[in-house]
């Protein structure tokens, strides 16, 4: 199938279209990967060959647009290699070794036995789980503790809940996932931590974990009204603001009233979140209607509502709320909802850090996610105004 097929069937069904696109690049990349290997394409003649090939090995991957077929080349020489495979088969072992390990505790087993096989894993053993274990937990330290090379302007931290066991009972943890805009306006993946509390010295410990590791240049914290991160990030980075998400307040604040009530409460919040003049036009609103709970939990949150406008207009919108990882917490819990709870917190890490990791590849491959050239045209513009 060529260029043209896939055009017109795109028009039929994208989804299968989009299938046979990728399918198509990914050959594409395999052959270029044998070339640098070989030193020349199929059948060319030159001095530069460093080896022969040996035909092609039909090899399936699994993908967001169901399975596709690959052809593998084959080296006589030495054997082929390829990073094709490798950011897909990450996530696909994660999952694997999550569910093996509940396989062999006996937790839920005949549905597992399904899945494992859904997944053509066979000859599941203890030593088999430890090995791809080990061999994941290599890969998810590196990326953990990787150099966090550029500035960091504006960094979001949220948290999403799996039930992890703990002393023969399963209990709810965090998995706390920091992200950052660079000063490029690229978003990265720079931390992940997960936790049964929270509390003031959790914040410290994974900021400083995370400056050790080169994190500087933070302007601006965005997160949900987590106990003690105000007081952490104040600590932590020294000169910079903390915003409490627009859409985390929202929600705290509808749990405060009648569900009958909750309609008409977000729309006012919407609008009331628009500029500080309309916030307190809001407070005095309720405050004569008597929604004193309302009142308290509004003052609370006050001055930390607005931090985001002292930063360019353009940048706003996405400064305001943790939408960026709220996108990022579904994909986790989309692609985990096989394991239902987890045997340990190594083998949530493991899958979630696997994942985040091919989320990360993504976004520093794709477009910008701000652009932070406005940010510096500012500056300029305020130094000539100075």
């Amino acid at each position: 199938m060529n260029f043209k097929d896939i055009i017109l069937q795109y028009l039929e069904d994208d989804k299968q279209a989009m299938k046979d696109l990728l399918t198509l690049f990914l050959n594409a990349v395999l052959q270029q990967e044998a070339k640098i290997q070989v030193g020349v394409m199929p059948y060319e003649r030159s001095d530069s060959r460093k080896a022969h090939r040996n035909g092609y090995r039909q090899r399936s991957l699994r993908t967001r647009y169901g399975e596709v077929e690959l052809r593998k080349p084959q080296i006589r020489e030495f054997p082929f290699e390829t990073r094709v495979f490798e950011r897909y088969s990450r996530v696909e072992k994660a999952l694997s070794n999550a569910i093996a390990e509940s396989y062999i505790q006996g937790v839920s087993t005949r549905r597992m036995e399904k899945v494992l096989s859904e997944l053509g894993v066979e000859g599941i053993s203890p030593s088999s789980v430890s090995n791809m274990a080990k061999e994941l937990d290599e890969d998810v330290n590196k990326f953990l503790k990787r150099p966090i090379e550029k500035e960091i302007r504006y960094l979001f931290v949220d948290a999403t809940y799996f039930k992890v066991r703990q002393n023969m009972n399963y209990i709810s943890k965090a998995l706390f996932i920091a992200v950052g805009v660079d000063e490029d306006g690229h978003r990265r993946v720079l931390g992940v931590k997960i936790a049964s509390h929270e509390e003031e010295g959790f914040w410290l410990d994974f900021f400083e974990e995370m400056k050790q590791r080169g994190l500087r240049g933070v302007k601006l914290v965005i997160s949900d009204g987590h106990e003690g991160i105000k007081s952490a990030v104040t600590k932590s980075f020294i000169g910079s603001s903390w915003q409490m998400c627009h859409v985390h307040f929202i929600r705290l604040m509808l749990r405060k009233v009648a569900k009958k009530k909750r309609k008409w409460l977000s729309m006012k919040l919407k609008e009331a979140l628009q500029s500080e003049k309309a916030f307190e036009e809001f407070m005095k609103e309720m405050e004569s209607k008597g929604e004193n709970v309302l009142v308290r939990t509004a003052e609370k949150y006050v001055y930390d509502l607005f931090n985001y406008k002292a930063f360019p207009t353009s940048h706003h919108r996405r400064i305001r709320t943790t939408n960026v990882l709220e996108r990022v917490n579904k994909e986790i819990k989309r692609r985990t909802k096989e394991v239902g709870a987890f045997t340990n917190d190594a083998s949530l890490l493991r899958l979630a850090v696997s994942i985040l990791m091919d989320i990360d590849e993504e976004w520093i491959t794709t477009r910008k996610y701000l652009n932070m050239e406005v940010e510096e045209d500012e500056e300029d513009e305020n130094a000539i105004i100075a």
